[in-house]
């Protein structure tokens, strides 16, 4: 393995101000990269920042909304000539946990233009970049809640399911344009998320934690990115379409 996999790259973060996006901005640019990090959350994109910059690897951190097509349109203004070889999406939120019969609206909304709606206008900005290049990788963070209905509500369970069905489609359509698409799915990860966690329908929770059991620990945000960017590099060169469980073995 090159310590250096993405020397001479440009590579775009979601969710960059903390938790796994954090930790994907941080091993990119200790990776070589020119890191394109974006968030909601300006402080914790000023801790990226800073942690970036005391390893010696500075980036370009963007407070933009993904699910604000203006503010994807700043990220992709903010490219060097253009020019991206990876797209991390990151960023997420979580949905309390709630079943359908209690969802509002508003929860279905945000959590699907978080998860899914903000991903899909990435993936599209960023496409024509890649395939007029020939060449590009695209790492969706999904979820074991795209792989099972037993960990979360039924906003984010939609959502990150959603997000496996994208990724699997533009690994489909773009593969013969020389770009790559896989999804990432983790357990529980210790994050901020947490933020949208608390559950707030006790009898829906009480079922879900049926599945809780299977859980040995969180993991640490570095344990997901070491795989988000070895998907990303060319040493996966031949992995496209791949949906990766990364949960201790809780799905197993």
């Amino acid at each position: 393995m090159s310590e250096q996999r993405f020397a001479g790259r440009v590579a775009v973060v979601t969710g960059a101000g903390s938790g796994i996006g954090q930790a994907v901005a941080q091993q990119l640019a200790a990776e070589g990269a020119t890191v394109i990090g974006c968030d909601v959350d300006a402080e914790g994109l000023a801790t990226t920042t800073k942690l970036m910059e005391e390893d010696g690897h500075p980036g370009t951190m963007i407070v933009a909304d993904i699910t604000v097509q203006a503010d994807v349109d700043r990220i992709v203004a903010a490219l060097p000539e253009q020019r991206v070889d990876l797209l991390a999406n990151v960023a997420g939120v979580m949905d309390h946990f709630l079943p359908v019969t209690e969802l509002d609206d508003a929860t279905w909304d945000r959590v699907l233009a978080v998860n899914l709606t903000g991903p899909m206008r990435l993936c599209r900005a960023m496409l024509p970049l890649m395939t007029t290049r020939g060449r590009g990788s695209i790492v969706n963070v999904a979820s074991i809640g795209g792989l099972t209905g037993a960990v979360a509500g039924s906003a984010y369970v939609s959502s990150k399911h959603g997000l496996v069905g994208l990724t699997r489609s533009i690994a489909n359509l773009y593969a013969e344009d020389g770009v790559r698409a896989n999804a990432v799915c983790p357990g529980g990860v210790q994050t901020n998320i947490g933020r949208s966690a608390a559950p707030k329908v006790p009898w829906a929770y009480q079922r879900l934690e049926r599945s809780f059991g299977r859980v040995t620990r969180m993991a640490t945000p570095a344990e997901v990115s070491t795989l988000v960017c070895w998907l990303g590099s060319d040493e996966a060169i031949n992995v496209n379409g791949a949906v990766v469980a990364s949960d201790g073995g809780w799905t197993s």
